[in-house]
């Protein structure tokens, strides 16, 4: 049990890393398109069609990824502001109860996220012609990324956090 313990929490610990770099260079290639789209647009009279469409692609992207490093890192606002609220009693069983309910929602994302894939993968986007299920495939993956980080916090921390 220890050995695989040890393992999924390398292997969170290594994902948490990996999307910070990806958000970065997301969060770089995002600037350098919509700064480009505004040269174009004032210096050079030239729209770029495809622009808006990659920043929105982007945005949505970094938005989710990067709320699995938040999640990683237990800055969402909502998970530990109620719990320490109670005595430290209590906190240890409501750490199970939230990581739990966290754990639950996650895995529905990847569920229906994953169905939501097979939905639109016939779609398109306009500028671009990408299937759109290139978009959307960020639900599921967050989804995962975030029930690992979630399964790693009960291995390590045994609900131990909030204290």
């Amino acid at each position: 049990m220890m050995r695989y313990r040890h393992h999924l929490m390398r292997l969170s610990d290594g994902l948490n890393r990996l999307m910070e770099v990806v958000v970065s260079l997301l969060g770089i290639a995002m600037a350098c398109v919509m700064g480009l789209q505004v040269i174009a647009r004032y210096v050079f009279n030239h729209s770029l069609f495809w622009s808006e469409e990659v920043g929105r692609i982007s945005l949505v992207w970094l938005t989710f990824l990067g709320a699995t490093i938040v999640y990683k890192r237990k800055l969402h606002i909502g998970i530990d502001m109620v719990v320490r609220r109670f005595p430290l009693d209590l906190r240890r069983y409501i750490a199970y109860i939230v990581w739990s309910i966290s754990l639950a929602f996650f895995l529905v994302m990847v569920v229906v996220g994953t169905r939501f894939l097979a939905f639109v993968s016939m779609q398109q986007t306009a500028a671009l012609s990408i299937p759109l299920s290139y978009t959307y495939a960020v639900i599921p993956t967050s989804g995962l990324i975030c029930a690992i980080h979630g399964i790693s916090f009960f291995m390590e921390h045994g609900g131990q956090c909030f204290r």
